[in-house]
């Protein structure tokens, strides 16, 4: 894994977080579905025309040409996010957030979905930000993507943190100080036409914002 570290942004380790924030985990709140294992309600296709997005077997399907699934809940600002995922060999996606309601690729944060595919930058990347090049998920298996993201202050400054989790492992918690994305929509890619995602069991918890 390669951690990067910008002048306003830091990747800490997830050993690390109990020495930089007592606030470490999110506190108990009610998930939500989005998704209910059985129609399109409450997502809708951005993009080409020949891109495909169904329901099979119980999950979200993507193919084709490339497009953005968006869900039409939100938007969403303090929260935690979690899906299983499922990506084919050779296949790219992402799980976007704080994206727009009609997002293209480069709108909004992406947890990044590959593990084979010719980019090198892994499942467990927050694509442009923080980059995992360690292969952490074997294709054709379904793995879980947890994200804990909310805005704060560290050390003074205004940071919205984002913290990684794939199969129940904390990678990091990347400090964005530029804040670059405020809030936004859930959404996932359909990259090229020779990838294929499946999604299923997707859930939001909204998290109370910072008030001290």
């Amino acid at each position: 894994m390669k951690l990067v570290h910008h002048w306003n942004s830091i990747a800490v380790p997830a050993l690390l977080l109990g020495l930089l924030t007592t606030n470490a985990f999110a506190e108990d709140g009610k998930w939500v579905s989005l998704f209910d294992g059985k129609s399109m309600d409450g997502w809708e296709k951005v993009g080409k025309e020949d891109s495909v997005w169904e329901v099979k077997d119980g999950a979200l399907s993507g193919s084709g040409a490339a497009s953005m699934l968006v869900s039409t809940k939100g938007p969403y600002k303090n929260f935690r996010y979690r899906a299983e995922i499922r990506i084919n060999d050779k296949g790219n996606s992402g799980l976007y957030f704080r994206t727009t309601r009609k997002p293209g690729f480069t709108d909004g944060y992406e947890a990044q979905i590959d593990s084979t595919h010719s980019d090198p930058i892994r499942t467990g990347s927050l694509y442009g930000m923080c980059h995992v090049y360690k292969r952490l998920v074997e294709p054709d298996t379904w793995f879980t993507y947890d994200l804990e993201v909310r805005d704060d202050v560290w050390r003074g400054k205004a940071v919205t943190r984002i913290k990684i989790t794939v199969n129940g492992d904390e990678l990091y918690e990347f400090l964005d100080f530029d804040q670059t994305f405020k809030e936004g929509h859930f959404a996932f890619q359909q990259h090229d036409p020779g990838s294929k995602v499946n999604i299923r069991k997707v859930e939001v918890m909204e998290l109370p914002a910072k008030t001290n």
